[in-house]
């Protein structure tokens, strides 16, 4: 019975995890290119209780008896399945159509990556600077940060499917600036770390990031200019995960209950 409640406060442990993800994932509904995350669990150590051996008149018995002593959670993978694309209107604005992701100079001086398109045109030291909302850099192709002479009207840049740069003359010419927007890809996504204001980096299980200007081998991504891309989060597949969470830790905590009314029976045995 000791056994029983440790195993079912595992499993509403598990189960709060699971229920602090879901709730992570229907905080961030409206986060411009957030990934919807799933708790997963696997089970823990087994207590055998009688090896597989023969009975008393030799007959084989092939099945021992082993009993599990709850669950963990294992991960919390994230799903990068493509979100809806939603019109801006706005020229600083872009979405991924496609497995990349923008990559950014944080503040620390590391490169991060984020599918949030939602960008601004700064004005920086070296002149207009394509920038996140947190003032960090957008990075082209080579790795350099996207910058435009003051001269420039920021709302005469433009950039086609390909993340390649336009300036639209006063005299209605379009120049190529022979700058493109970088977007790169990873072999697991899913193995990036996750950090604050939507940003990932780089980890040994993501591998390194792949450079779609310089990498014939991966498919293409869109940039699309004037959209940013919605969260992937699924309110009534949530709000059902939710539910099935509950319940779970509704179980759990009963199988507590249940073993505490089992020993106050046999504590009161005379």
């Amino acid at each position: 019975m000791v056994r029983t409640l440790w195993t079912a406060a595992s499993g509403m442990t598990a189960q709060q995890t699971a229920v602090d993800t879901i709730a992570n994932n229907l905080a961030n509904v409206n986060t411009t290119g957030y990934k919807n995350e799933t708790a997963e669990f696997k089970s823990l150590l087994y207590q055998t209780i009688q090896t597989r051996s023969t009975s008393k008149n030799g007959e084989n018995k092939p099945i021992g008896a082993q009993v599990g002593l709850g669950v963990r959670n294992s991960s919390i993978t994230s799903h990068f399945t493509q979100g809806t694309l939603k019109e801006t209107g706005t020229n600083s604005d872009f979405a991924i159509d496609g497995k990349g992701f923008f990559a950014v100079k944080a503040e620390d001086g590391n490169t991060y990556y984020t599918r949030s398109g939602a960008f601004q045109f700064a004005i920086g030291t070296n002149g207009i600077v394509l920038a996140t909302s947190e003032g960090y850099p957008v990075l082209d192709s080579t790795g350099n940060q996207i910058t435009f002479p003051t001269t420039y009207n920021a709302a005469n840049i433009t950039v086609n499917s390909s993340g390649q740069l336009f300036y639209t003359n006063p005299n209605g010419t379009t120049t190529a600036l022979n700058r493109t927007i970088g977007v790169y890809q990873f072999n697991n996504p899913s193995g990036l770390l996750k950090q604050s204001d939507s940003l990932y980096a780089v980890s040994a299980a993501s591998g390194a990031a792949i450079n779609e200007a310089n990498n014939a081998n991966i498919t293409k991504s869109k940039v699309i200019q004037g959209y940013i891309e919605a969260s992937n989060v699924q309110v009534a597949d949530e709000m059902v995960n939710l539910i099935v969470a509950q319940r779970a830790y509704e179980m759990n905590s009963k199988a507590i209950q249940a073993a505490d009314d089992m020993m106050q029976q046999a504590n009161n045995l005379r």
